[in-house]
């Protein structure tokens, strides 16, 4: 059976911004922060990937960068195998954007106050198609509420009236009142309560089957990511360590950084978890604007040698889809 092609093929993307000291001179040359560098990643009609890695490593600076919501300093983001959005005139990106949406974070904070619940999920609605009738509008608007879960009679309320889950799934509705191909979603449940964040997660995955969607859903939580995710990239310091398919990643996992991060996650047996062994990582994320030469990881890395000091180890293919970029992988 062949592959389909993928829907969103990145490559070499790299993202940083200009850092001045205070106080600094304006002749004096900024310091470079390297949040994403050189991440390349394919994503295919109808599957989840999972990005996953410690706060600060440059997930949610590669969801906006790959569609172009903060400028990329080198790379490309082809979208359906023949436009490149990093390069697209805004007549042609604002195209993509019907086919691409993105749930954020804070789901209250993502919300305008001083929109009606209509309002806002109608606002993409009017953007893209603004000569649509507005009881037309209003229509699309309760089939997409009750799609998520939400009364068609709470259609003129404000943002303050609903729990964190009700907000998140308004802007989960906002974000499909397009019907678009790809939703990014940025840490959705982290700011949820854990019984509503399965709720939402449910949701999502319930949509995707529903409409075909594609997703790209960035965690910290592991645990979260294994449940809805086809694949998972490992993200270290805005570098991609380790991409595989969910299952084969927590049954085998390859590179250290990985296999600390899988042994953090919790178990919910107390017998169990009491006798868990912990690989507890060494010393402190280094510095984006001073990474380490070499593996990047190095300097954490239990199995670290010279070669790692002196050579960056690139990820290659893997005919089993399970890559990692590791001078001495895990056995």
């Amino acid at each position: 059976m062949t592959r389909p092609d993928p829907l969103l093929s990145v490559r070499n993307l790299k993202v940083s911004f200009d850092i001045r000291r205070k106080g600094s001179l304006p002749w004096t040359r900024p310091r470079q922060l390297k949040a994403v560098d050189g991440v390349s990643f394919d994503l295919y009609p109808g599957e989840t990937l999972g990005i996953v890695g410690e706060s600060g490593c440059g997930k949610s600076t590669l969801a906006r960068a790959v569609i172009s919501m903060i400028p990329a300093r080198g790379g490309s983001a082809v979208w359906l195998g023949d436009t490149d959005i990093l390069q697209a005139r805004p007549e042609k990106l604002r195209l993509i954007r019907r086919d691409v949406q993105m749930i954020f974070q804070d789901p209250l904070a993502s919300l305008n106050p001083r929109m009606t619940i209509r309002e806002i999920i109608a606002e993409p609605l009017i953007t893209h198609h603004p000569k649509t009738p507005k009881h037309q509008v209003t229509e699309r608007v309760r089939q997409v509420m009750d799609r998520v879960g939400l009364l068609p009679n709470q259609i003129n309320r404000y943002p303050h009236e609903f729990s964190g889950g009700q907000c998140q799934r308004i802007g989960i509705a906002r974000a499909l009142i397009l019907e678009p191909k790809l939703i990014i979603c940025d840490e959705p449940v982290s700011a949820l309560d854990v019984s509503i964040q399965a709720q939402v997660i449910n949701l999502l995955m319930d949509l995707q089957k529903e409409m075909g969607l594609s997703l790209i859903f960035i965690a910290h939580d592991l645990s979260v990511v294994r449940h809805i995710s086809t694949r998972i990239m490992v993200l270290y310091l805005g570098n991609v360590c380790e991409v595989s398919p969910a299952r084969e990643l927590y049954d085998r996992p390859l590179h250290p950084y990985t296999r600390a991060l899988i042994a953090s996650v919790p178990i919910p047996d107390p017998e169990k978890e009491r006798h868990k062994q912990t690989e507890l990582l060494e010393g402190d994320l280094p510095s984006p604007m001073d990474p380490p030469s070499g593996c990047v990881f190095r300097t954490r890395c239990p199995r670290a040698q010279p070669l790692c000091a002196e050579q960056k180890p690139r990820i290659g293919d893997s005919l089993d889809g399970h890559a990692v970029a590791c001078h001495f992988p895990l056995d």
